[in-house]
């Protein structure tokens, strides 16, 4: 997972915890920084509550927690953690920042504004920072405001791509079409392989209009974000405005294969398969908007219409009345359950029915009532609850639009469609995170046979998705490591013992105490492959932490590369290497060192250890992730193209998305 908003700054080695009352500060806040940096938030908050009860003076642990808590989405408790941190330092431009998105998630935009401000005056050419100020203002309907910030922002970094797609839609909001369209013209020019330069001015052409055009450009950012589900939704709407429904139906079934719970998705889906005459499905599909919106009117309206044709008239006449009842003006409804109830044999209601709706065309005639009659646009906003507008196609309302990319705010996302990552690392854990998607089954027979021993407090797991511990994970594992250690006073001689503790500490982010343990583990058992294997792992980690030094800052432009030499992968290697040596069947240990060379630019020694994972797993779908960009950049372009397909096949869809970029600047050379 990308990580958010922060890279940690590296604190030399971490001290042995002081029991009782004291402790020593710094390694706590080392490890919490730790736990932070790799998105175990609730573990990272425990750690800096410690050192804030025993130092509440220091302005750095409120801000980290303050940190932790908005990636929690506890955004009242980020900004009273950020406003004790100013307190204690007014100086920090970051610090601001946070508060500023914690105040912006709670629409308290004028804050926001206020922080930003400030923070630019300590920073005057952070582009986070106006990035962040503009979008405020823009929440803010200043657009004079957000467009001067966009232009200064503009004069500091003018290849800053997401200043000319927020301007865009500022220029919108004034009616400055031809700036906006020079605007998106110029992102696409400066980036013609981001998918939301594409988007961004496929969604102008359809406020224009130019529905073909829309269609055109929202085919083309599909093409380099093929998963992103918004953009199918987007273009089913410029294909429903040229009549082609089944071209609009086709992306609704791609949006809802990628996001399942799409509300407009369903609906507009379950529109279309009424016109067409799937009333069946169609009705599928407004049972499933009324699971996530029971109270939607229309939705009702629309399944009473579709159970009305299918011969469920006691269904339909149900939804007619609860539409009634809440909209008791609503003619049509009194009309079509009046033919409703003469199906049924009620000619009674049918007759009531019937007079109702006489009686206010009469009163109507004669002034004496007023009826609501549909728009004459083909859509309707979400929020809108005029009932005439029942068949019209559902479009979202300007705040639901808030998860565009362009209206991002700086600090909350990075890494988007930039920069191509490789798989990560596999470790040993007890957790990881579920994948929805990609179902690959990570197995070791050894592994196996050593979860079915029951030697260890829970069952190991292989993998490179790890889950952040809740608390009640983290009070177990901390309660777990005292449990161990009385054992290891029983049995000094148990290598076992010392590797489940190495795993307590590991999960609660605490390397260098496992460290300690798992040297112990092999001094005790030589030949015991995952200590080895875990012992290579955490030191990378560390690596990769000490790789990052961001004092408080968000930006990833602000990143220095401390001293991390070669020599020090080459020891991470060389644990790997002994893991081979014992192990030569975990294809794991294949894919970890594959990655390491990569890493230390040995490319070719990576393609020798992917085509071993590939070959002792032949559905290893990141090894084949991995080794296609590999092969990619050494040049081997066709072995990649099929690497990237495969890993696509089994599961990992980015690779689709470096398909599409790839093959798009091939055909451009």
């Amino acid at each position: 997972m990308i990580r958010k908003l922060i890279y940690i700054i590296y604190i030399g080695v971490f001290f042995p915890m002081i029991a009782g009352a004291q402790i020593n500060t710094d390694r706590v806040m080392a490890i919490g920084k730790n736990a932070l940096y790799f998105e175990d938030y609730v573990l990272s908050i425990q750690y800096f509550n410690q050192v804030i009860n025993a130092k509440p003076y220091l302005a750095e642990p409120y801000f980290y927690r303050g940190l932790a808590k908005l990636n929690l989405d506890d955004f009242q408790g980020a900004e009273a953690d950020c406003t004790e941190s100013i307190e204690r330092n007014p100086y920090v431009p970051n610090t601001y920042q946070v508060r500023g998105i914690a105040r912006i998630q709670q629409e308290n935009y004028t804050g926001a504004i206020q922080d930003y401000e400030k923070a630019l005056t300590f920073d005057p050419e952070n582009t986070s920072l106006w990035h962040n100020l503009a979008l405020s203002r823009m929440r803010s309907e200043d657009y004079a405001e957000a467009k001067a910030d966009l232009d200064t922002l503009i004069r500091i970094a003018p290849r800053y791509i997401d200043a000319y797609l927020m301007r865009t839609e500022v220029s919108l909001k004034q009616k400055d079409t031809l700036q906006a369209m020079s605007d998106a013209d110029k992102a696409i020019e400066m980036d013609r392989y981001n998918a939301d330069t594409w988007a961004s001015r496929g969604m102008l052409f359809l406020q224009r209009n130019k529905y073909a055009d829309a269609e055109s450009d929202l085919t083309e950012a599909i093409r380099l974000s093929v998963r992103n589900a918004g953009m199918y939704i987007n273009r089913a709407l410029a294909r429903y405005y040229q009549n082609n429904l089944r071209g609009a139906m086709s992306d609704y079934d791609l949006a809802l294969d990628i996001d399942k719970n799409n509300f407009i998705g369903h609906y507009n889906r379950g529109l279309l398969r009424a016109q067409v005459g799937d009333d069946n499905r169609a009705i599928e599909d407004f049972d499933f908007v009324l699971q996530i919106e029971p109270d939607n009117m229309m939705a009702v309206f629309n399944r009473g219409l579709l159970r009305d044709r299918t011969g469920d008239y006691a269904g339909a006449i149900s939804d007619y009345a609860t539409v009634l009842e809440e909209y008791p003006n609503f003619l049509a409804g009194y009309q079509y359950r009046a033919e409703a109830r003469k199906k049924t044999g009620d000619l009674k209601g049918a007759s009531q029915d019937e007079m109702k709706v006489l009686q206010a065309q009469l009163d109507a005639q004669n002034g004496k009532t007023s009826q609501q009659t549909a728009s004459a646009d083909k859509t309707r906003k979400k929020s809108d609850k005029n009932m005439n507008n029942f068949r019209k196609i559902v479009v979202a309302d300007n705040e639901d639009e808030r998860s565009k990319y362009k209206t991002d705010y700086r600090g909350r996302v990075q890494d988007r469609n930039i920069t191509i990552l490789p798989q990560p690392m596999f470790v040993l854990s007890y957790y990881e995170r579920p994948d929805e998607v990609k179902h690959q089954i990570n197995y070791s027979k050894y592994i196996d046979d050593l979860n079915n021993r029951r030697v260890l407090p829970h069952q190991l797991l292989i993998t490179n998705n790890e889950a952040s511990l809740t608390e009640g994970q983290v009070k177990q594992h901390f309660a777990s490591i005292d449990d161990i250690t009385e054992k290891i006073v029983k049995e000094p001689d148990n290598a076992l013992h010392y590797f489940a503790r190495a795993l307590d500490f590991y999960l609660v982010q605490d390397f260098d105490n496992a460290l300690e343990d798992l040297d112990r583990t092999i001094e005790k058992d030589n030949a015991f492959f995952p200590a080895y294997f875990m012992r290579a792992m955490i030191h990378y980690k560390q690596l990769e932490y000490r790789k990052r030094d961001a004092n408080y800052e968000i930006e990833q432009s602000q990143e220095k590369t401390l001293q991390v030499r070669a020599l020090d992968y080459a020891m991470v290697r060389d644990d790997l290497d002994e893991v081979i040596r014992l192990a030569p069947d975990f294809a794991y240990a294949y894919y970890n060192r594959g990655n390491i060379y990569a890493v230390m630019k040995d490319y070719r020694s990576a393609l020798v250890d992917y085509n071993k994972a590939v070959e002792l797993d032949s559905r290893f779908s990141d090894a084949y992730f991995n080794r296609g960009l590999t092969n990619v950049f050494l040049g081997n372009n066709s072995e990649g193209v099929q690497d990237l397909s495969k890993a696509g096949e089994l599961g990992i869809f980015s690779a689709y998305s470096v398909l599409k970029r790839f093959t798009t600047m091939k055909e451009e050379d």
